[in-house]
């Protein structure tokens, strides 16, 4: 299967479809005071890019975004956001395409660090394993994010 990834807008149906699916996956893996996506009016902001993973038939199949949140720890800094794969399409490296996406876009916008927020458990062992695949290592509650046993937390540093 054949995907592309393009930066596109999140108004539209599908990717508003992924957020929810994404959304709904989520759920139950933690207490909702530590959920902590974006929503659709959020990934609009200018300091938010997102990047939609289509197929062959232009079916949107997955979502990621990425925040320019500054300087963080002395670098400019983006935090990966919304990353998601389509349960049918899992497995057929759909993840690692937004991703690689993602951190060619922040390294173009000169951001020199990527961090993330993910929760724990089996039901993100995956993306775990695509972070750590992509370079991201394991480190401490990054930014504002409460450390609280729901979340774990990776970063990487880009080169130019």
């Amino acid at each position: 299967m054949a995907v592309s990834v393009a930066i596109e807008s999140p108004l539209q149906d599908e990717v508003k479809g992924l957020v929810e699916a994404l959304d709904a996956h989520l759920l139950p893996l933690a207490p909702a005071q530590f959920h902590f996506g974006l929503n659709i009016e959020e990934m609009t902001g200018s300091d938010t890019t997102v990047f939609v993973a289509r197929n062959d038939a232009s079916q949107a199949i997955g979502l990621g975004a990425l925040k320019d949140v500054g300087p963080d720890a002395g670098l400019r800094t983006g935090e990966v956001k919304r990353m998601f794969t389509a349960p049918a399409v899992r497995g057929q490296r759909v993840g690692s395409a937004l991703l690689a996406a993602i951190c060619d876009c922040a390294r173009a916008l000169g951001i020199e660090r990527l961090v993330l927020e993910t929760g724990v458990g089996e039901g993100l062992a995956a993306a775990i394993r695509l972070y750590q695949n992509h370079g991201f290592t394991e480190c401490g509650a990054v930014l504002d994010y409460p450390d609280s046993g729901y979340s774990r937390f990776f970063e990487k540093k880009l080169s130019a």
